[in-house]
């Protein structure tokens, strides 16, 4: 059971901070830590969390977190169809602050980030305001470290500014985002179509609308990433599956790091088939193949060397590897079914 909240005539927050959930019970109680103890005043915080009907404990931290903290307040709201994009329409739905904050289960902002984003909002430097990730690993095995050095690593993650960004500049996206609500009544909500890549989305309508989407370095946030290679494998699959969706939609908006792993399973597909006939594409095959594998093992012991992690030597190339090959692949398949 969720405790009560004032009554939302009663009382109107300046910042709604907006958070899709489920199952979430590892890191709810490290977001709620992070947001009660941000700079920017109690009293004009709300915190929205639209639950997907959790199984686990995460309902219970979240009770347990309204109990011990009553000075921050925090209410849910169901989430029944379990998607990224239906929590967030169904928190903005329930937000009562004039602007927005949309984090993350598996973040914790930094203890300024509210009021950074506020900042550089009411200075009318973008429209949509984020920050840089800190990625950190989602568990304390080999797995995992391997997972977060790669996931804030160029050749894992291509121009994603926001990974390892130090400049502050308009982008094409941003992780979360922090906006007035005004811009939802102006370009619309969520589109709930997108499974993922719904935040990517909603930014290329704000840029049509002719808005500016800002990155701010100093606006920064952990994000936990996932604690094995499978849930990376299916995290990248549904990443990859659902960007084609979106490109679909608006072509104009592909850029050269979404197109490169499709190209590349592709060329894995295609090569070997075409050496039953050629054998400038078998030759072809093994030196892309040997190349893809020199520069993967380079990054892996590079990364190994530099944080004295050695597990990160073969870990880190396995990876990258599953983020490109899982992404890539269902982009195709994306391509294909639809």
């Amino acid at each position: 059971m969720i405790a009560d909240q004032p009554e939302p005539s009663a009382w109107k927050p300046r910042v709604s901070v907006i958070v899709p959930c489920y199952n979430e019970e590892a890191t709810i109680q490290l977001l709620l830590e992070a947001i009660y103890h941000q700079t920017f005043p109690h009293q004009e915080i709300e915190v929205v969390i639209a639950d997907g009907q959790s199984n686990d404990q995460t309902r219970q931290r979240v009770s347990d977190f309204q109990r011990s903290h009553p000075d921050l307040a925090v209410r849910l709201v169901e989430n029944p169809q379990r998607t990224i994009p239906a929590a967030l329409n169904r928190a903005l739905r329930a937000a009562q602050g004039g602007i927005i904050v949309r984090l993350d289960a598996h973040s914790a902002p930094r203890s300024d980030y509210i009021a950074r984003c506020v900042a550089a909002i009411e200075a009318g430097l973008g429209d949509n305001v984020g920050g840089v990730w800190e990625i950190h690993p989602g568990g304390s095995n080999w797995q995992a470290r391997a997972i977060a050095a790669a996931a804030a690593h160029p050749l894992g993650v291509g121009d994603a500014r926001y990974r390892y960004g130090e400049t502050a500049q308009i982008v094409d996206t941003v992780p979360f985002g922090a906006y007035r609500r005004s811009l939802v009544d102006k370009i619309g909500l969520y589109d709930e179509s997108l499974l993922t890549n719904e935040d990517y989305e909603f930014n290329v309508r704000v840029r049509r609308a002719g808005g500016k989407v800002w990155l701010d370095p100093s606006i920064r946030s952990v994000y936990f990433a996932r604690p094995n290679f499978r849930q990376l494998a299916r995290q990248y699959w549904r990443y990859g599956f659902w960007k084609a969706r979106m490109l679909r939609r608006y072509p104009e908006t592909i850029r050269w790091r979404q197109a490169l792993p499709p190209a590349f399973v592709l060329s894995l597909i295609a090569l070997p088939l075409f050496s039953i006939w050629s054998p400038l594409a078998a030759w072809l095959f093994m030196i892309e193949s040997m190349i893809y594998a020199l520069f993967l093992l380079l990054v892996g012991f590079h990364m190994g060397v530099k944080k004295r992690d050695w597990a990160l030597i073969p870990g880190v190339p396995l990876a990258i590897a599953t983020m490109h090959l899982a992404w890539g692949s269902a982009f195709l398949w994306s391509l294909l079914v639809s």
